[in-house]
Order: C-alpha cells, then structure tokens, then sequence
C-alpha cells in the first residue's frame, strides 16, 4: 500500500512540475472563414475640374481697365467681365524729339524734291510729244526715215514712264512726311475712343483671375478663367499596370474631399502614359483616368479640389474568403493560421481576388475554420492558443 501511495505522490508530482514548465498559452484573436462579396478597386488620389475652362484673353493690344471681377463671381453669357482701351502714345524726350524733327524736315525736303522731278517730267514729256508729233508729220511726206520716228516714239514712251514714276516718288514722299509728322505730334494726340468690351462666352463663375491691376496687355494674353462649377469631372491618375484593368464605364466611388462619399463612372482610359517621379524619387509611369459623376456636383466641391477615388475592377459575390490580416508569407506562398483543438495549425491557401479587408480562397480552407488574425512572432505551428474572437470581425 505504501509502495503505490509513492508512485501516486510521484506521479502527482511530476503532473505538477509539467504543470508549471508548460508555456503559456498564446492569446490570439481569431476570425471565422465565411462566405460573402469581395470587390476589387484601384485608389488614387486626382483632383475635380470644371470640364469645359474657357481663358478669356485680350482681344487686342491695349491698356487694360482694372478688373473689379473676384474668383467665385457669378457671370452670364454676354457680361462685359474687363474693358480694354488704347495705350497712350509715349512722351518724347529732347533727344527724340530732335530726331522727329529732323526725320519730319528731311521728309519735307524729299517731297519738294519729288515735286521739282514731277515737273521736269511733265516737261519733259510736253517737249517728247512735240518732236514725236514733228516725227510723224516728217516721215508721212517720206522727209525723214523710219528710224528717226521710232527714236522719236521711244523718246515719247520714256518720257510718259518717267512722268509716272515722278507721280509715284512724290506720292510715297508725302506719306513719309505724314508719317514723320505723325511721329513728332504723337505725344499731343487725344484718345476718345475707349474702350473695347471683353464679354463673357458662358454662364457660370469665375474661377481665377489672372491680371487684375491696370496694366499694357499684348493681345493674346490671358485675363481670366470661367467655368460652370456644377459641370465637374474628376481626374485621377494611376499607374499604368492598374490601367490596364480599368474599363470605361466601371463604377467608382469619390471620397476624401471633405463630404460624403459621391458615386462616379469612368468616362475614359486616356490611351497615353506619363512619367512622374514619385515622393519617394521613383521614377512611374501613369495613366489619367476621367470619372463622371452621376449626380450634380455639390456646391462645396470646386475647381481644384482634391479627392480620392475607389474604382471597381472586379467583384465577386458569395464567395469563400478570408481576412487578408491573417495571410503571411511562408517558402514563397501564402499562408494562415488555423485554430485546431486549441493549437496553431499552419495552412497554405491558394487565393483569387483581393481587397484590403478580404482574399478569395481557392483551396486550403473550408467554411466555418477559424484563423488567426495579425499572428505574433510567438506563433509557431502547433503553439497553444487562447481564442478571443476579433471585435467587429
């Protein structure tokens, strides 16, 4: 009797020290493998723009009245938005001015001069008439011979051509003393006209202004940008290997503008990439998408804004899936930890589709097995675990 008494009490005490030197069970947090939709969407970041920006710019070369128009103005198709009048000829200084002088005298002085060559070519076409007529009347009484008359005519050709040319010199010098006058007289002319209406092609509101202050314009130049704000479009831009999954007329949802979620649908895959160097210094290549919104543009989005957008590429609906917080790597293929008998058991899993909450299953789980989300370092295969179900899981 006293001989198994010892064997219990051994026995009992050797349970005791497993006891004691047995690890801990690890406390994990556990979710359920079921079945529901998985959807598939691209995000990036891109910003909401007035579809049609229409640039009003200077129509002619002109001194701009102050634009009293601010971004956000509401405007109509024919308002007059800026006004733009001639620029006042600069002041001359002595020294130009003596120059203007001189040109204007120098012009002056040509037109006398072209108006002497005019009369001496009226002379002397008067004078090459007469001998031709002289000419003509000599050679008809065979008193002189042909070559005597063809001098003659040529003589009287030559002479009109030169009266012609004379006519022409004087008239070019004239507008050359015109011009001279016009240059020296520049600082005292008045300007009544003013001033030309730059009006406004569109209703909508005006979404920037470029030049304001009272300046000197080249025609051309830009003066202010308009837009209706409730017709907005929404650029993204993504890298060129998830371009290639997005289809137009995909759904998608904008968010992260500072409002509620606005529902969307790709309007066009540009066919072109860029280059951008990500923050990182990465040089990538993306792809602009345009997304149009399905309902009118709220009032708080504007031209500019920045936003976010989910764009859906796949879905798949009751299908098996798993929480992608309990997937790791193991050897090269993806793996979980399941709950068996209260012990870590290391599967592999073959997955589909993939979002940020879920992974299609494919093979290595079955509905209903339970997994270890966000497994610890102190989780090994076949680890005793203390299951608290994830909250919201």
């Amino acid at each position: 009797m006293r001989h198994l008494i010892s064997i219990a009490a051994f026995i009992a005490t050797c349970a005791v020290l497993v006891w004691v030197f047995l690890p801990d069970p690890v406390p994990v947090e556990t979710a359920p493998i079921t079945r529901g939709d998985v959807t598939v969407r691209v995000e990036a970041e891109g910003e909401a723009r007035v579809r049609e920006v229409v640039v009003i710019s200077a129509p002619i070369t002109g001194l701009l009245q102050r634009v009293t128009l601010h971004p956000g103005d509401a405007v109509t198709a024919g308002q007059v938005l800026a006004q733009i009048g001639p620029v006042t000829p600069a002041l001359l200084d002595s020294r130009a001015r003596a120059v203007a002088e001189s040109t204007a005298a120098a012009a002056a002085a040509a037109v006398e001069l072209a108006r002497s060559q005019l009369v001496q070519a009226e002379a002397s076409l008067t004078f090459a008439r007469a001998e031709a007529d002289r000419t003509r009347a000599l050679f008809e009484r065979a008193a002189l011979s042909q070559r005597m008359l063809d001098d003659a005519v040529l003589a009287e050709r030559t002479a009109e051509a030169t009266l012609a040319s004379a006519r022409a010199n004087l008239a070019v010098r004239e507008k050359e003393l015109d011009s001279a006058k016009a240059m020296l007289n520049g600082d005292y002319a008045e300007d009544t006209a003013c001033c030309i209406h730059v009006t406004s092609p569109v209703t909508g509101r005006i979404l920037g202004v470029r030049t304001e202050d009272e300046q000197v314009l080249q025609a051309g130049t830009p003066i202010m940008e308009v837009g209706d704000l409730q017709d907005l479009e929404i650029m993204v831009s993504v890298l060129s290997r998830e371009a290639v999954n997005i289809a137009e007329g995909a759904e998608a949802t904008i968010t992260g503008w500072g409002g509620p979620d606005l529902a969307a649908r790709v309007e066009r895959v540009e066919p072109g990439a860029t280059t951008k160097i990500s923050a990182l210094g990465i040089e990538e290549q993306r792809v602009e998408v345009r997304l149009s919104l399905l309902a009118p543009a709220p009032p708080a989005l504007g031209h500019g804004f920045r936003v976010t957008a989910r764009i859906t590429i796949d879905m798949a609906q009751n299908i098996l899936r798993v929480p992608v917080s309990a997937l790791f790597r193991s050897k090269g293929d993806w793996a979980v930890y399941s709950v068996e008998d209260g012990k870590a058991a290391l599967q592999i899993v073959s997955l589909g589709r993939r979002n940020d909450e879920f992974a299609e299953v494919l093979d290595g789980l079955t509905e209903g097995a339970t997994v270890i989300v966000h497994p610890a370092d102190t989780v090994e295969n076949g680890s005793a675990v203390e299951e608290k179900p994830l909250i919201g899981g």
